[in-house]
């Protein structure tokens, strides 16, 4: 049998720690040679890009497969740009586990990475959030950070008022100090922790406002190679650690396009998150050092909640079983 899982459904079986541990296992996983993630192929369509993010994992006992729809032109229509749903097939006997809606897992799972990060890269001692971007990614990683760090305060900055205000509704719960400055120069030379959670195409953060002991989530900007949130000079400046090298070296238009700059050669991406979780590369080295994690998003990350969505929503009964084979 196969299990649907809707949004609502996922909503209802999400839970954000759990998710947050197993990206954390996952990545490594990835160093240690039990899961794979190839680099993605993309498929254009206009301006349309159709991006399928393959995983496998011996420890989910099982392979995924998200497809990513990145449709700009959605904006206009009112409707979300980017819209995947995910795959999961059984690795013992190649059965379809699930099918799910991909929308709040690709959420709440590229925030456990971003934290992922901050737990192994930020100063122990941070205890101030900068964000660029107030939007629903802006709650689910202030939510998650908030995990790993004793956060007090969250500098934003947005285009809108409204959003902001939307975001400080949103997080007030969590007792931390919301403040919007005016403009992404003056967050980041005020945090301790960065992140960036803008469709940008040009980038918004420059490597000249970095301060020492900054760490940088490098989170929004869509998984094509001409857009890019940091400039060259970020890249530059910082310790860069990665998902997956294989995804970035075809994805991240933030290494692709300071590649083709010369700002910095492939050898400034090539550690990889799971090898510094693992012990088997260095991270953040001393106080002073910048770190930035340059996210683009795998599937493996996908296929870590997928196993604990399908596995909860079963023991409680929820989401719909179909027999595809019928």
């Amino acid at each position: 049998m196969t299990l649907i899982l809707s949004h609502s459904d996922v909503t209802a079986v999400l839970d954000r720690a759990e998710v947050l541990a197993a990206v954390e296992r996952a990545h490594a996983d990835l160093a240690l040679g039990t899961a794979l993630v190839p680099a993605p192929p993309a498929v254009t369509l206009g301006d349309a890009a159709f991006v399928p993010m393959v995983a496998a994992a011996e420890s989910a006992g099982a392979a995924a497969v998200k497809l990513l729809a990145d449709l700009p032109a959605n904006r206009d229509r009112g409707l979300p740009v980017q819209r995947s749903v995910i795959v999961v097939t059984s690795a013992a006997d190649g059965a379809c586990e699930a099918l799910i809606d991909g929308r709040l897992v690709t959420a709440v799972r590229t925030a456990a990475a971003s934290a992922v990060a901050t737990k192994h890269l930020s100063r122990q001692d941070s205890s101030t959030l900068g964000l660029i971007g107030a939007g629903g990614l802006a709650v689910e990683h202030t939510r998650a950070i908030a995990r790993v760090r004793e956060l007090e305060t969250v500098l934003v900055w947005s285009r809108t008022t409204a959003t902001v205000d939307r975001f400080r509704a949103a997080v007030a719960d969590l007792g931390l100090d919301v403040r919007a400055l005016p403009t992404p120069e003056a967050v980041t030379r005020a945090t301790d922790i960065l992140c960036t959670l803008t469709p940008a195409r040009e980038p918004v953060v420059h490597g000249a406002w970095f301060g020492d002991g900054l760490h940088v989530n490098a989170v929004g900007a869509p998984p094509r190679a001409d857009h890019r949130e940091v400039d060259g000079a970020a890249m530059r400046r910082a310790r860069v650690v990665v998902d997956s090298i294989a995804t970035t070296l075809t994805k991240s238009g933030d290494t692709l396009l300071a590649l083709a700059e010369g700002a910095i050669t492939e050898a400034a991406v090539r550690t990889e998150l799971g090898e510094v979780i693992a012990g088997r590369a260095p991270g953040r080295t001393a106080d002073s050092d910048i770190t930035l994690f340059n996210s683009v998003g795998i599937g493996l990350q996908d296929l870590a909640a997928a196993r604990l969505l399908i596995d909860k929503a079963r023991a409680n009964g929820i989401g719909t079983e179909v027999d595809l084979s019928a």
